[in-house]
């Protein structure tokens, strides 16, 4: 199988514009969440989009824009692709996709009739938009398609394009998630579900958690076989060694109450790296503040850890960003990987209470990660999404 390199990274967050200030705010324990909510306050599309451009896109697909911009720069793609276009693929997830386009033109169909309704409309909500408007931005002709699977699809997304790439179906591969649904329906449908905080606060693994914090997003990678990453004097960002995906086949929306199937995609994911529990010296949780999920991965990650799992910090990035869906595992890839680079565990946020059973190291304050010489720098990323999808990353930074 062949090496995977990612040479670019860029994420639109309630924190800001750009994966560094992502990974920099959050270190320093600052929140994008207001009001209950986590917004993209500082995005605006016509940094990157023109009007046009911005008219014909859905807001998920402005974000996957502007975020594949900032690894594609990274990565030095602007002006010309370093592969032949047809060895170039581009994989992007979403949980629910276009779901502002759905809402404005259902209302447009209800208030002035079906001749009111945007021709747009349909190709701006599919789920695959957003793969497709980066294929065409960016002139990439290889393997394209839309991965959905609720908030494992950013880490899915990221884990078929690895595979895309080891068994030489491309050379590179763009690819993350994005998501946009801080809209009517969506808070009403979540708030029925009981799912949503109703203290307005994400505090992943505290005893006083009680549900997630919406939030929207894109997180986009570059990744890249590795041999022709090098030849070609790519700079390496650092590398997916690892890959799991599992069904829990146990409830539309409720985790396994043991946490069964989000370990064995995490021991895939170790296997898939060839690496052991006790290698990892960070773990991204999926941590999204509810009562059942944050039970479910503790005992997951105790399952599939064993007693490394009590040696290992497991901080949440959805506790300074909320929960980003579809973009999720994409963003939180991103800032495993930036917080490997620079050997430190971010916080917590609002993780002050412990409760029973729930007894990891949850990092409440950022502290520098526990590295000796000779020691791999390895990080473990995971995402669990409602359907019962499970996807675990692993990786690493020379």
């Amino acid at each position: 199988m062949r090496e995977v390199v990612v040479t670019g990274v860029g994420a639109v967050t309630p924190l800001g514009v750009g994966a560094r200030t992502l990974h920099e705010r959050w270190t320093a324990g600052a929140s994008g969440i207001a009001g209950g909510e986590a917004p993209c306050a500082d995005f605006d599309p016509l940094d990157t989009l023109t009007r046009k451009e911005a008219r014909r896109a859905d807001r998920f697909s402005q974000l996957a824009v502007a975020a594949a911009a900032e690894a594609v720069a990274e990565a030095g793609w602007e002006g010309e692709l370093p592969y032949a276009p047809d060895r170039v693929g581009c994989i992007i997830g979403t949980g629910i996709g276009g779901l502002g386009t759905f809402e404005s033109n259902h209302e447009e169909l209800l208030g002035r009739g079906p001749g009111a309704v945007s021709p747009l409309s349909v190709p701006l909500m599919m789920g695959n938009a957003g793969a497709g408007t980066l294929a065409m931005r960016h002139g990439l002709l290889g393997p394209c398609f839309g991965v959905v699977s609720a908030c494992a699809a950013g880490a899915n997304a990221i884990g078929a394009a690895a595979r895309t790439i080891q068994v030489g179906d491309a050379d590179a591969v763009l690819t993350g998630g994005s998501e946009a649904v801080l809209t009517p329906l969506a808070r009403a449908s979540f708030a029925a579900l009981d799912a949503v905080s109703k203290s307005g606060e994400s505090r992943p693994f505290d005893a006083r958690r009680d549900g997630f914090v919406m939030g929207e997003g894109a997180g986009v990678l570059v990744l890249e076989e590795a041999d022709a990453a090098r030849a070609r004097g790519a700079q390496i960002l650092g590398y997916v060694r690892g890959y799991g995906a599992t069904c829990d086949a146990h409830h539309l929306t409720a985790p396994d109450p043991q946490g069964a199937g989000a370990a064995r995609a995490i021991l895939a994911a170790l296997a898939d790296a060839g690496v052991d529990a006790g290698d990892l010296v960070y773990v991204n949780a999926h941590g999204t503040s509810t009562p059942l999920n944050d039970r479910s991965e503790t005992l997951a990650l105790k399952t599939a850890l064993g007693a490394d799992a009590y040696g290992v910090p497991v901080s949440s990035t959805k506790s300074a960003i909320g929960h980003l869906l579809g973009a999720a595992g994409a963003v939180e890839a991103i800032a495993t990987l930036l917080a490997l680079r620079d050997h430190v565990a971010p916080p917590t946020l609002g993780w002050e209470e412990e409760d029973e059973g729930l007894d990891l190291d949850y990092v409440p304050t950022a502290r520098p990660l526990a590295i000796e010489d000779g020691d791999r720098v390895l990080g473990l990323s995971n995402s669990f999404g409602f359907g019962g999808h499970n996807a675990a990353l692993v990786l690493e930074v020379v």
